[in-house]
């Protein structure tokens, strides 16, 4: 029997869960694959969602199974989930959408020296996402291209007065 259960996967402990499952969804385009209730009735035990091409898991926090629990408003982060998007503008899409949604931008959409286009969010339950998506050579062609023909127009017009 094939394991269909991603290699990794990180695991959100978010508390409501069941609304951090709609707005994953809303935001994202999280689909859910798996949804454990728990036995009392009120809480989540697990979730699987598909987020772009991967995989997270979230639940509500069980503090009688451990130490796990939500991030707390403004703490720091020691870990955030990275979403790797096919085109830089699906960043700005996802950033804006997510915002409107009550995530804070920590980062708004910009070009990375590393060649992506990134943003940071922090979600409603207090989870970092990164957001990055390719500058494609063709974009940077174009932007070449176009500061190129500035400077070009700018030649001419020197060229001109003389």
């Amino acid at each position: 029997m094939a394991n269909d259960r991603p290699s990794v996967a990180p695991y959100l402990t978010v508390t409501p869960c069941l609304g951090a499952i709609t707005f994953y969804g809303a935001a994202f385009g999280a689909v859910q694959k798996a949804l454990m209730p728990s036995l009392d009735g009120l809480r989540i035990m697990h979730c699987e969602l598909a987020i772009n091409g991967g995989s997270v898991f979230v639940a509500d926090a069980f503090p009688e199974f451990g130490k796990a629990r939500s991030p707390l408003p403004g703490e720091p982060m020691t870990a955030s989930v990275s979403l790797e998007f096919d085109t830089y503008e699906k960043v700005d899409e996802v950033y804006k959408r997510a915002t409107a949604l009550g995530a804070s931008g920590e980062m708004g959409p910009t070009n990375s020296f590393w060649g992506t286009r990134f943003a940071i969010i922090r979600d409603p339950f207090g989870h970092r996402w990164l957001l990055n998506g390719p500058l494609t050579a063709s974009n940077g062609s174009a932007e070449k291209g176009k500061a190129g023909a500035e400077k070009k127009a700018s030649t001419d017009r020197k060229t001109e007065k003389k």
